[in-house]
């Protein structure tokens, strides 16, 4: 059961913040889903100074963080087992939005739907893929990639 949800406003103390008052109404908080990892680091400053243990070990008391972004600071929460699984939204699309604009000023035709090529990190390999639903129909499967410090060091960001 869903039993709270509250915005972070995407910051870590904000995150740190929702966390506390949520944990002073609800002892049995399993998941924490957080829209980005500013407001993972948040609530898991808060699960631990609450003595709440993280990781991805629910059966044991352990509560479960997920976060979305994949930045360096992140995928390293990741490798310290805090956030169980992190997917990414990948901020280096720049150059790819200015091709685009480029050719919409110049009456080029472009495609309506545009995808980002983002990835998923977990702590381990207990899920191997994720097929999601696309908004222009059909489904993709997205591979879960365990994260090592050589993963981390190859990342742009």
């Amino acid at each position: 059961d869903l039993l709270e949800q509250q915005t972070g406003e995407f910051t870590q103390a904000k995150g740190q913040e929702v966390m506390e008052s949520v944990l002073k109404q609800h002892d049995n908080i399993i998941v924490v889903y957080c829209e980005n990892d500013n407001e993972a680091f948040g609530a898991i400053d808060a699960l631990t100074a609450a003595g709440k243990k993280v990781g991805g070990d629910i059966a044991n008391g352990e509560v479960m963080v997920m976060s979305f972004d994949s930045t360096n600071a992140g995928l390293k929460d990741v490798l310290d087992k805090k956030i169980t699984l992190n997917t990414e939204c990948n901020p280096l699309h720049g150059p790819r939005v200015e091709e685009i604009i480029k050719k919409l000023e110049a009456g080029d035709k472009v495609d309506k739907l545009q995808y980002v090529d983002e990835a998923m990190f977990a702590v381990d390999d207990t899920v191997k893929s994720v097929k999601a639903k696309m908004s222009a129909g059909g489904e993709k499967d997205f591979d879960i990639t365990v994260v090592t410090d050589d993963v981390i060091s190859k990342r742009a960001y």
